[in-house]
C-alpha cells in the first residue's frame, strides 16, 4: 500500500487541509474508489476505511493481481465531517455537484478539480454514494445516462439490483456524471444508511465492490456471496414513489425490502400537535419496499417511499 496527496491547501485556524489516498497494486490504472464528500456520510467513510483494510491484507497476502492498481480516497470533505455538516462548512456548497471543478474556482470546486484529475486516469470509478433525501434503500449499484454503454457490466458486483437513471440538470456536476464525461465507466453503490453505521449494509457493499475486482480478474481471493441474478430498474418504469398528502410525524409501518400488495398500509401520519392520525399511505401496487424515509417528520407532498414493480 503507498499512501499518496490528492490534495493540500492552507487552512485560516488549524493545519493543512488534505485528501489523502491509497493505492494498491501496480500496473493499469484499474478501479477508483471515492467515498465521503458530504459531512454526513458516516457510512460512506466506514465502507472505504473497510475496503482499505481488506485490500492491504490482500496485498499482503499476495492475492492482488499483477498489472492491476486500485486508488481508494476515503474522504475528501473532512471539514465537513468534523463540523457536523452535510455540506461544505463554510458556504454550504453540496461537493457532489461541483465537479469536474476549476483550479481557479471556490475552496469545494478546487477540491474536486484535485480528486477529478487523479480519479479520471482509471478505467473503472466507484463512488460510495448518498441520497439528497434523508432515507434508507436496499443496496443497489446505480449508473446514470450518458454517452458511454457499460450497463451489462454492472452485474460483475453480484448485487440484487442495478438501476439505471436519466440524469436530471443539476446531476450533470456529480462525480458520477462528470466521470463518464471524461470516458471513465462510473457507478455509484448506494448502503441502506448514511448518517449511521450498519455493519451489515457496509459488508454487503465491500464484498460488493470485492466481487467486481475478483470478475474482472484483479484479486484472486475466493469471495463468497452475492446474487447470481441481477434486476435491472429502470427509474421512470419501474420505481413507483409515494407522496404525502400531509405535514408530520411520521410513522411507518413497513421496512426497506418488505413486500407490499396493493392497499397494504406504509406509514401513518401523525399530526404534530395532537399526535392524532390525519393520512394514511397506503400502496397502490404490488411490489418491494426499494426506499423509504427515516426523519421522524415529513412535509405534505414528499417522496416517503419508493416502490419497485
Amino acid at each position: 500500500m503507498r499512501e499518496i496527496e490528492i490534495c493540500d491547501m492552507p487552512s485560516l485556524y488549524r493545519d493543512n487541509f488534505r485528501v489523502k489516498g491509497y493505492v494498491f497494486g501496480n500496473g493499469k490504472k484499474s478501479v477508483s474508489i471515492v467515498g465521503t464528500l458530504r459531512g454526513n456520510e458516516y457510512q460512506q467513510q466506514f465502507i472505504a476505511a473497510r475496503m482499505i483494510k481488506r485490500l492491504k491484507e490482500l496485498e499482503a497476502a499476495g492475492e492482488l493481481n499483477e498489472g492491476y492498481e486500485v486508488l481508494v480516497i476515503p474522504c475528501a470533505n473532512a471539514y465537513s465531517m468534523n463540523t457536523k455538516k452535510k455540506f461544505w462548512s463554510i458556504d454550504n456548497t453540496d461537493m457532489n455537484r461541483v465537479f469536474p471543478g476549476r483550479t481557479d474556482g471556490s475552496t469545494t470546486e478546487m477540491i474536486a478539480d484535485s480528486v477529478f484529475k487523479v480519479t479520471k486516469e482509471y478505467e473503472y470509478g466507484i463512488h460510495l454514494a448518498s441520497y439528497y433525501m434523508v432515507g434508507s434503500f436496499l443496496p443497489h449499484v446505480r449508473i446514470m445516462k450518458s454517452q458511454l454503454s457499460y450497463f451489462e457490466e454492472s452485474v460483475g458486483f453480484m448485487m440484487p439490483y442495478m438501476m439505471i437513471r436519466d440524469p436530471r440538470s443539476y446531476e450533470k456536476k456529480t462525480l458520477n456524471y462528470t466521470w463518464q464525461e471524461a470516458g471513465v465507466k462510473a457507478f455509484s453503490l448506494y448502503s441502506s444508511q448514511t448518517d449511521g453505521i450498519d455493519r451489515n449494509s457496509a459488508h454487503t457493499i465491500v464484498r460488493s465492490i470485492l466481487l467486481f475486482l475478483k470478475n474482472k480478474g484483479m484479486i484472486s481471493t475466493e469471495i463468497l456471496g452475492g446474487y447470481t441474478e441481477c434486476g435491472i430498474l429502470e427509474e421512470e418504469k419501474r420505481i413507483i414513489p409515494i407522496r404525502t398528502s400531509h405535514a408530520g410525524f411520521f410513522v411507518p409501518k413497513v421496512k426497506v425490502g418488505f413486500e407490499v400488495s396493493k392497499g397494504d398500509l406504509l406509514a401513518e401520519i401523525h399530526d404534530l400537535y395532537t399526535d392524532e392520525v390525519i393520512s394514511e399511505l397506503k400502496s397502490p401496487v404490488d411490489g418491494v419496499i426499494f426506499f423509504m424515509h427515516t426523519a421522524p417528520m415529513t412535509y405534505s407532498q414528499s417522496a416517503v417511499f419508493k416502490i419497485i414493480v
